[in-house]
């Protein structure tokens, strides 16, 4: 899966947009391009195994628990 060419400013605001949980990946895909697949994927590359993981939970947690969320 590629991904545009991203500066390290980019990296850093899409990580940081991807931990909010307030922005929701529709918004990180119109602003940088970027599909859900290679967010989470952006996401394993940067953070730490544990950090992922409990990134990725929490996500999981309330996309099950509301209708739109990331």
């Amino acid at each position: 899966m590629s991904s545009p060419d991203l500066t390290d400013a980019d990296r850093s605001a899409i990580i940081e947009m991807a931990l909010s949980d307030h922005t929701p990946f529709g918004t990180i895909e119109a602003e940088y391009g970027l599909s859900e697949k290679q967010v989470v994927a952006l996401m394993r590359a940067n953070l730490r195994p544990g950090s992922y993981r409990a990134w990725r939970k929490r996500v999981h947690d309330f996309g099950t628990r509301r209708e739109h969320y990331k």
